[in-house]
């Protein structure tokens, strides 16, 4: 708990005299001012991160968490558990999508063992096993609480020692059946929402399945009675180790001053209790694809961060963290490489002011 505290306490908000100063700087950039949209606000928002404008991330790394989720006895999942050991194997290959992606956007995997049922024992997996897999959330706590902070310390910790060795920026995935009910109850927990409004199809369902999965997190809820003014306990009795796992890394990221990406649901769980640890933490977040599982939308929505493309994706793994970096990287091309009105001889307030006049 030391970790977790000494973390939540260093936490400071971006630097907003840094976020004018870029701000100003793109207006000064010859085009109408505000007309690239979200390509500004990003650059804008990675002055604030750093105290100061940047011209690249060159080091980018995506943290993977796995493990295995008891609420799947209840038949919330079409994919068999044994899914999870099987896929970490065939991430560590370099065969999944996330894998491919990222060596297109020059980025690396860190896989992490949570706490699967099979220990791969491969070197390829940084192997910090809590236990073999959670509980099953309707019948007993998913962990103890002991066991939450445990996860979400190795999440830090795993954080800081890729930060120290120069990483730039960092996107969060997992692996783990049954992983969206757990992330669905731990946003409608946090956020006050329905499990209508957070529970989605994940990775295949049929129409009966669904039906328990809406009653999981329901009864989940109502049954484990979760302390809502705490998140930990949120994430001990419905949660996942992975969920536990990515929290660290956005509170690491927010500690060390560093931007971090979110995926899809999972990591958005994960963001959502970290930002209800610390109301700090979204200052270090970006979004990467608009999922196509809806809770995700809810818990950027609540921590008002953006996320950018919409492609009908819902594959997981952090798949979405390389397209962001392909548009991070563009941003900050575009914010360091455009001439200004004066160098170009194109007249200041010539050219209309969208952003302020919309």
């Amino acid at each position: 708990m030391k970790l977790l505290k000494e973390t939540i306490e260093s936490i400071e908000p971006i630097n907003q005299e840094a976020t004018v100063e870029a701000r100003e700087f793109w207006d000064s950039l010859v085009h109408p001012i505000g007309s690239l949209g979200k390509l500004e606000e990003i650059g804008i928002k990675l002055a604030g991160i750093h105290g100061h404008r940047i011209t690249s991330i060159p080091k980018r790394g995506i943290v993977v968490m796995a493990s295995d989720n008891g609420i799947v006895d209840a038949d919330v999942t079409s994919s068999p558990q044994e899914l999870t050991w099987i896929l970490t194997k065939a991430m560590a290959d370099k065969y999944t999508g996330v894998s491919q992606l990222a060596i297109d956007a020059n980025a690396e995997v860190i896989i992490v063992d949570m706490g699967m049922k099979v220990d791969l024992k491969d070197e390829r997996v940084i192997s910090r096993r809590i236990s073999p897999c959670t509980k099953n959330f309707l019948i007993e706590d998913a962990m103890s609480y002991e066991d939450a902070v445990q996860s979400i310390e190795t999440g830090i910790e795993i954080a800081d020692r890729l930060f120290a060795d120069g990483y730039d920026i960092l996107g969060t995935g997992e692996l783990g059946m049954g992983n969206t009910t757990t992330s669905a109850a731990v946003l409608a927990a946090l956020l006050g929402l329905s499990a209508e409004e957070t529970v989605g199809q994940g990775s295949g369902v049929s129409p009966e399945q669904f039906e328990k999965k809406l009653n999981a997190v329901k009864n989940g809820i109502e049954l484990r009675k979760p302390n809502l003014d705490d998140p930990v306990d949120v994430l001990a009795k419905i949660g996942g180790y992975d969920i536990g796992g990515l929290t660290g890394v956005f509170l690491s990221a927010a500690k060390n001053k560093k931007p971090v990406v979110i995926d899809g649901i999972i990591s958005a769980a994960a963001a959502v209790t970290a930002y209800k640890l610390c109301e700090h933490a979204n200052g270090y977040m970006f979004g990467s694809h608009v999922t196509r599982e809806k809770g995700a939308a809810f818990g950027l929505e609540a921590m008002g961060v953006d996320s950018y493309v919409s492609m009908e994706m819902r594959l997981g793994e952090g798949s979405g963290c390389p397209l962001a970096f392909k548009l991070i990287d563009s941003a900050l091309f575009a914010m360091n490489h455009m001439g200004t009105y004066e160098q170009s001889k194109v007249l200041e307030g010539v050219l209309f002011n969208i952003r302020d006049n919309e």
